[in-house]
């Protein structure tokens, strides 16, 4: 009953991978290319704990 109240981890890990995706691509295209790849890492370790669910 009161799961009806907790939000799913895995939904929230997507938005956050989906966030730093976003951050990334703008980081990309405004050339700072040190902080896109730093994003980029950050989604990649944020999928793997998603498969890991």
């Amino acid at each position: 009953m009161f799961s009806l109240f907790k939000k799913d981890p895995k939904a929230r890990l997507k938005k956050s991978y989906e966030k730093l995706l976003s951050d990334a691509l703008v980081a990309q295209r405004n050339g700072d290319i040190r902080l896109y790849s730093e994003l980029t890492a950050k989604a990649e370790e944020t999928a793997r704990e998603m498969d890991a669910l």
